[in-house]
């Protein structure tokens, strides 16, 4: 079984910033990507950023800047860095990890975090 554990949401001012962390435990023998999505009430879920296990960065082109993604490898954790928060960035994130979860099984598989709310109200 494999958990994604998601912290650091809440509410916070325009311009503001907070740090999200996401962290994969229970069986996991080779982690591969991991990143951060979020949705929007009535819209769909999209990436805000990935990071592959050498390091390798992909961003929402609007976010660019704003937003930076990093990892732990050695404690199976990703941030995201989120700065001048903008109203249209209130969402719910959602942590990934693209992860082989046996020695004995070949394929990668996708798991979710339960989801971080992140509202960014005056």
């Amino acid at each position: 079984q494999v958990q994604l554990v998601e912290s650091g949401g809440g509410l916070v001012q325009p311009g503001g910033s907070l740090r999200l962390s996401c962290t994969a435990s229970g069986s996991i023998f080779m982690l591969n990507a991991m990143g951060w999505y979020r949705q929007a009430p009535g819209k769909q879920r999209e990436l805000v950023a990935a990071i592959t296990a050498d390091g390798s960065t992909n961003y929402a082109e609007s976010l660019k800047g704003r937003f930076t993604i990093s990892r732990d490898n050695a404690n199976n954790t990703v941030y995201l860095q989120m700065n001048s928060l903008k109203p249209e960035d209130t969402a719910v994130y959602y942590c990934n990890a693209n992860l082989r979860p046996f020695r004995t099984l070949s394929r990668f598989y996708d798991y979710w975090g339960q989801g971080t709310q992140v509202t960014v109200s005056s």
